[in-house]
């Protein structure tokens, strides 16, 4: 592959894959890097937060139970960027995939392995479904325009009624 592939943020919804499948006429003459972010630890946090205030975790999470679904959620997200390679291959590009654990959230990874890899873009989907602020692009769609070191491709998921 070459060394400056196009980054795209994959998470396996299909918002994310129409994105891969929109952006693939613009991208074909560029490798790509199918990147899916994991968070690794997140089964700890999940079983250490409280329900309300200062009330006890509903349930007490043991070492091992944590690190067998912390290995569950990083099989996920390779399966996720299996399929996210053989979809862009489909679409006609030449890809590879990339697991990575997150680093803080999933925009500062891809900004950061944009930076890495000297990427000339970046492409990601956006669901739609968030709060009214945010109604045309995501929190990770928007810090990742405002702060990318290279052009942006965001690609809306559908919407309510399924139309583009």
């Amino acid at each position: 592959m070459n060394a400056r592939p196009i980054i795209v943020g994959f998470d396996g919804t299909p918002a994310s894959e129409r994105a891969l499948r929109e952006a693939a006429p613009v991208l074909a003459p560029h490798p790509v890097l199918v990147v899916v972010v994991w968070e690794a630890g997140r089964a700890f946090e999940l079983a250490t937060l409280p329900i309300r205030g200062f009330e006890p975790p509903p349930a007490v999470l043991d070492i091992r139970t944590g690190f067998e679904l912390d290995r569950a959620m990083y099989e996920a997200a390779q399966r996720t960027a299996q399929h996210g390679k053989a979809l862009a291959r489909q679409v006609g590009l030449d890809a590879e995939s990339l697991v990575v654990a997150d680093d803080v959230t999933v925009a500062d990874t891809l900004i950061r392995l944009a930076r890495e890899y000297d990427s000339p873009a970046i492409v990601i989907g956006t669901h739609g479904h968030r709060a009214l602020s945010e109604l045309l692009l995501g929190s990770t769609s928007q810090d990742v325009i405002r702060r990318a070191p290279c052009p942006v491709m965001v690609v809306r998921g559908q919407t309510p009624e399924g139309k583009r």
